[in-house]
């Protein structure tokens, strides 16, 4: 189950049971990179999980592989995201090299270690409904959008990946910042722009801290 272009991604959030056997949760972790596989851990905070993991691969199969060893090395997953990298429709005319970085980012970023992630998509309700809005409309939209994200240039980067029809939300946002209060800062600023205001529906967010596995578990 190969990508043509671009990269799988799988986001999972879990908890360890009374059965967590740390060493294969990390033998599960190196064998991923072993086959290709970018794959960060993070420390969560809140109830919904202890540790996430974030794998980025061409191939489904060893997204599922690290799925099924980490479930087998004792760790409860309790919620999940599948999505795949993508280059927008609304990025258009960009350098080739900055959309061949959306499709095979690497991660996570230097530097920026505070973690979050949210499922997002865009609404279709009778007074409100995005997709059916004229494509210049949309583009103006998103780059009112983009504009805010560039004030936050050095303290936020993200990896957006699509997932329509492929999970409950039609994008995950994945986002790697300096510290935590930039993360609330970010989301709380880009709310404002027409495209999220009057459009944007979220899921639930996870946050943490990106952090080595021997020291989360």
């Amino acid at each position: 189950m190969l990508m043509e272009d671009g990269l799988s991604v799988v986001h999972l959030f879990a908890k360890p049971t009374p059965n967590l056997d740390r060493e294969a949760v990390l033998a599960a972790v190196k064998t991923a990179e072993g086959a290709d596989c970018q794959v960060i851990t993070a420390a969560m905070l809140g109830h919904k999980c202890d540790v996430a993991f974030m794998a980025l691969c061409a191939d489904w199969r060893t997204l599922r592989a690290l799925q099924t060893s980490l479930t087998n090395a004792g760790l409860d997953i309790v919620d999940s995201y599948v999505s795949i990298t993508e280059v927008s429709e609304y990025a258009k005319g960009m350098p080739e090299e900055m959309l061949r970085a959306r499709l095979t980012p690497t991660i996570p970023p230097e530097g920026l270690n505070a973690f979050c992630f949210y499922p997002m998509s865009k609404k279709r309700e009778a007074a409100a409904n995005w997709f059916a809005t004229p494509y210049d409309r949309r583009q103006e939209m998103m780059m009112e959008h983009g504009k805010s994200g560039r004030t936050f240039a050095g303290k936020v980067a993200q990896v957006i990946s699509g997932s329509t029809g492929l999970d409950d939300f039609e994008w995950g946002v994945t986002l790697f910042a300096k510290s935590p209060d930039v993360i609330k800062d970010v989301v709380y600023t880009m709310r404002f722009d027409e495209g999220s205001a009057l459009y944007g529906e979220f899921g639930a967010f996870y946050v943490g801290y990106l952090e080595y596995l021997d020291n989360i578990l």
